[in-house]
């Protein structure tokens, strides 16, 4: 059986790492070990961060609606409660674009979520 020599494929694989690498520094974009050991540590990073992104966001939009329920004077968790009594199915992502670009929007939900929070709770 004849030998098998992977001259072709290793330099395509090489070639397609070390393109990945550009823009490291020094030998990190043009050394195939050093290009594979970057690019393998920033795919960690970018998986993590587009993990840690959606927890970014929650917390911005939350921060919104919370400033935007205290101009209105109802504390944020109250408006969550009376929205969940509501059974008003609108995100925070929704919520919070609605309390930056309409506040009359906005403020008519308030008024929704504020009728059934201050309602007692039946026992």
């Amino acid at each position: 059986m004849a030998r098998v020599k992977h001259a072709v494929s290793n330099l395509r694989r090489h070639k397609r790492m070390i393109k990945k690498a550009k823009g490291a520094w020094g030998k990190r974009s043009k050394i195939f070990r050093r290009a594979k050991e970057t690019v393998n540590r920033g795919m960690v990073f970018a998986t993590r961060d587009r993990k840690a992104r959606k927890g970014d966001f929650r917390r911005l939009w939350i921060t919104r609606i919370h400033a935007a329920c205290g101009e209105q004077g109802i504390r944020y968790n109250q408006f969550m409660a009376g929205l969940k009594a509501a059974d008003v199915r609108l995100d925070r992502k929704i919520l919070a674009d609605l309390a930056v670009t309409d506040p009359a929007a906005f403020q008519q939900i308030v008024e929704v979520a504020k009728q059934l929070s201050e309602k007692p709770a039946a026992a």
